[in-house]
């Protein structure tokens, strides 16, 4: 094999770092992956003034497939005023309005089952199925 592959499993474990967009030094615009198949480089070039520089990491691009979402991921301040959200008639334990919209948790796990959190139209404090 050719030495200038891939690294070995333990460096690329080592160098796990993200992948950053490159600009040039010529021309300020960004540099775009190329591979130089006469020495079999990975290089970066500017599609702009043409100018190139080598790859100090073999990674372009990663895709992180292990992430999870928040049970209450998306939500916004401004989430009671979201026409599509269903009301509920709930009392909020922080300033006691009645309005209130909820939504089933954004997890998709096996133990979150049908947790409903319910946001204050009046406040914005989320809170899980309050008002039993």
């Amino acid at each position: 094999m050719s030495e200038t592959g891939t690294p070995a499993p333990e460096t690329r474990k080592a160098r796990h770092e993200k992948v950053a967009f490159r600009f040039c030094r010529e021309c300020s615009n960004m540099l775009y992956p190329h591979e130089d198949r006469l020495n079999n480089t990975l290089l970066y070039r500017c599609r702009t003034c043409q100018a190139t520089e080598a790859a100090s990491n073999y990674c372009v691009f990663r895709n992180v497939l292990g992430g999870s979402a928040g049970e209450t991921a998306g939500v916004t301040t401004d989430v009671g005023s979201d026409p599509t959200l269903p009301r509920a008639n709930k009392a909020c334990p922080y300033c006691n309005e009645t309005e209130a919209v909820f939504f089933q948790s954004q997890q998709r796990t096996e133990d979150t089952k049908m947790r409903l959190f319910h946001v204050c139209c009046t406040c914005g404090q989320i809170h899980e199925n309050y008002g039993k």
